[in-house]
């Protein structure tokens, strides 16, 4: 404990060493950008974009956003802010900046461009690095940034059917597909193993007519077999059996 407290000015006395050399820093840069015009803030901005340094690049291109909102180069200091912000894992600036762009630019030749960047963003949102790498299954978690991805592509290929964007777009929603499937199919198996067998059918039923290209497809139908068959449901039963039979012929479920 003695050793401790002789311990803790040191300790402390660094940190407030450190945060004041981060403060004054702070100052420094923003001094520095003060006296910059227009074209200088955005090299400046571009510089640190091309070297990976995306969160000084969006503090540059805030600052140039804020100081000549309506300048010769405002539309392109917004684009790249947005990809700033996204790179820098700030996503509820990212999406802020999005929605002005698109509000203030509906007609603007890159709107695609940030309703693609918007449905990147909301797929980046609903993700979990930390899962991922730990290979922890997490399809159970709440998917409404999922959706709202979905529905940023969806209006992308429907306004801008011919955007250069639109490819990668539809591979993305149908990862995105199969993320909501195999969210219901999660559902599914809790209700299981609840034995609420009515809502777990209805989950198993929701996969085949609202994702029928998703990978969930089959345990979809095995979860409808396995409840009719509690509920004593012979008919419904037998024609969601037929159709397992049918595509999936390897299915332990068949009898």
């Amino acid at each position: 404990m003695k050793s401790f407290r002789l311990l803790a000015p040191v300790v402390l006395g660094a940190m407030v060493s450190v945060a004041g050399c981060s403060s004054s820093g702070n100052e420094e840069e923003k001094a520095v950008l003060a006296n910059m015009g227009a074209q200088q803030l955005y090299e400046r901005a571009k510089q640190n974009m091309e070297v990976g340094n995306f969160s000084a690049a969006a503090q540059t291109l805030s600052a140039l956003d804020s100081r000549y909102p309506f300048g010769p180069l405002s539309h392109q200091v917004q684009l790249d802010l947005i990809y700033s912000y996204y790179k820098s894992g700030k996503l509820d600036e990212t999406l802020a900046t999005i929605d002005r762009f698109v509000r203030l630019n509906p007609n603007h030749a890159d709107v695609d461009y940030a309703y693609y960047m918007r449905g990147l963003t909301n797929m980046e949102a609903d993700s979990n690095l930390f899962q991922e790498l730990m290979n922890i299954d997490r399809t159970d978690r709440d998917p409404s940034k999922s959706r709202e991805a979905f529905e940023d592509f969806r209006r992308l290929l429907q306004q801008y059917p011919d955007s250069k964007y639109a490819a990668d777009a539809r591979k993305r929603m149908l990862h995105i597909k199969d993320r909501l499937a195999r969210y219901e199919i999660a559902i599914a198996r809790f209700y299981m193993r609840r034995q609420a067998y009515v809502a777990a059918a209805n989950r198993g039923r929701y996969v085949i007519e609202h994702f029928p290209d998703s990978t969930q497809v089959q345990q979809a139908l095995e979860i409808m077999v396995s409840s009719y068959e509690q509920l004593g449901l012979d008919e419904l039963r037998e024609n969601a059996m037929k159709t397992l039979k049918l595509n999936y012929p390897e299915s332990d479920f068949i009898s």
